[in-house]
């Protein structure tokens, strides 16, 4: 079976960590990215990262003419961080860490403290609308300086450009009138833009659904109207994961390896810890193996450490207590969702 890791020396972090190199900041026990490094050298005014969530290489290939705009002026390829999902690796690109440091591991995680599953970015009990804790708990327990807060403090300038972030730009078109009107301002600065397209539609209509295609053909067009606006500017572009279309299956039609678990299993349905019930360790393996073997391999705690999954860097207090027994991860087209409510049949991650 042909797997491949990512390579966190050339990854979605790196860039985070070349952006902070360029401010004077320390970035860590990370190592930036060259190309990136290379290209500051020109001490451009304003450098912009504009990321489109999902929009990987594949997605790119398969969905616009290779004579467009995104396809040709593209410079350079490189990994997500493990998972390749927007939890992990946006948070990864807001903070210089990787997954391993930050913890930040996937739309829901376990927290210990509290004993539950938690949806992060929501901050709900997993599967659910209730209220995780009256604290925003991934905020408590796995706190992060982001790169743009670390460059204010040094007094430089930065900002965001996304729909969660003051003034709240509702689409991309608003989006890019943030940028354009940041990178006006005097003095050098950074901007980070975040849109959640192509990621929203292929959710729910597949990679190569026309529809998603189009998504992508008017991204592609903005960001051409952007770039002619612009002055003395880099634009980076970049994805935060890639898609693929995914058949899901629940875990409660598998009641046998249900009985094996403690809790049920968190992450991302194609990165599954599971913390298995004492004495039940080789039923487990066994049934999942039998059930799953070829669409996902079965890792041990100390396995996914060996290969420094998660990353290289200094393990987060929360980081060993959220991984469980085992991480199933995902080798074919196959995602599991714990209920037959969350089963979809599209899922592209």
């Amino acid at each position: 079976m042909n797997i491949c890791y990512p390579d966190y020396n050339n990854c979605i972090t790196n860039l985070a960590c070349s952006i902070l190199k360029e401010f004077g900041i320390d970035y860590g026990s990370g190592s930036s990215l060259k190309i990136c490094d290379d290209l500051f050298q020109k001490n451009y005014k304003n450098i912009v990262v504009l990321l489109f969530d999902g929009m990987g290489k594949c997605i790119i290939d398969n969905n616009l003419s290779k004579d467009g705009f995104f396809a040709s002026h593209m410079v350079n390829t490189y990994s997500s961080v493990f998972p390749p999902t927007t939890v992990a690796a946006t948070t990864s690109i807001d903070s210089g860490k990787n997954p391993v440091e930050h913890s930040w591991l996937g739309w829901d995680c376990y927290f210990k403290k509290i004993d539950k599953n938690v949806t992060v970015f929501r901050n709900v009990e997993s599967g659910t609308n209730i209220p995780a804790a009256n604290f925003n708990v991934a905020r408590k327990y796995c706190p992060y300086e982001s790169i743009v807060s670390k460059i204010k403090a040094e007094g430089g300038q930065a900002y965001y450009s996304m729909p969660f972030s003051k003034p709240y730009p509702s689409d991309f078109k608003s989006i890019c009138s943030r940028v354009k009107e940041l990178c006006e301002l005097d003095g050098k600065k950074y901007i980070y833009a975040y849109w959640n397209e192509p990621d929203y539609t292929m959710h729910g209509k597949g990679c190569y659904h026309e529809e998603s295609k189009n998504v992508l053909a008017d991204l592609e067009l903005t960001v051409v109207k952007l770039c002619n606006e612009l002055e003395d500017t880099i634009l980076i572009i970049t994805a935060d994961h890639g898609l693929i279309d995914s058949k899901g299956v629940a875990l409660e039609d598998y009641p046998e390896l249900l009985n094996c678990l403690v809790r049920l299993p968190s992450i991302e349905p194609r990165a599954l810890n599971f913390f298995v019930k004492k004495g039940m360790t080789q039923q487990f393996k066994d049934f999942f193996n039998k059930e799953f073997g070829t669409k996902f391999i079965l890792l041990t705690k100390e396995e996914l450490r060996k290969k420094k999954l998660f990353g290289n860097g200094t393990e987060h207090s929360e980081f060993n207590d959220m991984l469980g027994d085992f991480l199933a991860v995902a080798v074919d087209d196959l995602s599991i969702f714990n209920t037959r409510e969350e089963k979809v049949n599209i899922l592209v991650r």
